[in-house]
């Protein structure tokens, strides 16, 4: 019988397993209402997830209620959402090469967070991952609006940009490949409900070369790759597959046929997701989760290449009867 890594290793290596590898996730808020419903603050520990992970970016430090710094000198307004936020303010005002001033990774806490995630009971998949990864950490630095725009007028220091940060996350990727972990995943939201924010042109000139740099290196020691892109990115998959990625995180069910995406990629990719935490999860009534659950697996399970999941980390809008209906259908598939 297989343990949980293994089952997972199998999924991601295109063999048909069956009970199907699962991994749920919580907001703070949702962790904290369900964990305040069963009077049980660690229920996580036993929903009985296949996969464990840490971030290998230090955690922020607040500098006011409500408002905290990342690693980056990037103020996050917290007073709305509590798990991000909102960047306060924008540190590259203009697309100037003397504003680009990062500061060395935190190495040592790398090697805590993988010494924590090594230490983890069971016998799980571990990933390790770098969240807002490219794309999401140029933006939170300059703006969104302005990083779009100086794609088309100010090239050269958009490339600067994505250059320095790519070699800051290739000393933490480097770090970090010492360990016998099993997977790196990227976080870098490119997708919108329907195509790419930056369009496919503009991510291939700035974004796939640096993608394919950090793929390479994970793949060359040996180990899976995750990314993580909310929204439509189908028209990115050819490429990501060409650099070497394996898992792809998250796949949304009101964005993709899943069918039909199934059928053209799932030879080559690993889908994790695939319960909706959008549409369905929120309004969903709790006899009607199990069913759903078992649907998708049925569709995407075929052939290995799923992870069953929810879409993304469960919001506080879902209800708890909901939560406790969707551990109960991956316990007992």
């Amino acid at each position: 019988m297989m343990n949980h890594k293994e089952r997972v290793i199998a999924a991601v290596n295109h063999k048909e397993v069956f009970p199907v590898p699962y991994s749920i996730s919580f907001t703070s808020e949702e962790a904290e209402k369900v964990g305040e419903y069963l009077k049980d603050a660690d229920f996580r520990s036993k929903i009985g997830n296949h996969i464990d992970s840490v971030g290998l970016i230090p955690e922020v430090t607040t500098v006011k209620p409500g408002y905290v710094k990342d690693a980056f000198g990037v103020v996050w307004n917290r007073t709305i959402d509590k798990d991000i936020g909102v960047v306060d303010q924008y540190l590259i005002p203009e697309p100037e090469k003397k504003y680009i001033r990062l500061s060395q990774p935190d190495l040592d806490f790398v090697d805590e967070s993988i010494k924590r995630l090594l230490v983890m009971p069971g016998e799980n998949f571990l990933i390790v991952d770098i969240g807002f990864s490219m794309f999401e950490r140029a933006w939170t630095l300059c703006g969104m609006e302005n990083l779009l725009m100086w794609m088309v007028t100010d090239g050269n220091f958009v490339h600067a940009l994505l250059d320095a940060i790519c070699d800051y996350n290739m000393e933490i990727i480097q770090r970090a490949l010492q360990y016998p972990i099993d997977c790196f995943m990227f976080g870098d939201d490119w997708g919108q409900q329907k195509g790419q924010i930056m369009g496919p042109t503009y991510w291939r000139e700035y974004i796939l070369p640096r993608v394919k740099r950090m793929y390479k290196a994970v793949k060359d020691a040996g180990k899976f790759v995750c990314q993580h892109s909310c929204g439509d990115i189908q028209a990115l998959f050819p490429d990501l597959i060409d650099a070497g990625l394996d898992i792809y995180q998250t796949f949304q069910p009101e964005i993709y046929d899943m069918a039909k995406v199934k059928e053209e990629y799932g030879s080559s990719l690993t889908f994790w997701g695939g319960i909706s935490t959008q549409h369905f999860l929120p309004f969903a009534a709790p006899e009607e989760i199990k069913v759903k659950v078992n649907e998708t697996i049925a569709l995407l399970g075929k052939r290995g290449g799923y992870i069953v999941a929810p879409t993304h980390s469960m919001p506080k809008d879902i209800p708890v009867q909901n939560v406790l209906a969707l551990i109960d259908a991956l316990q007992n598939q």
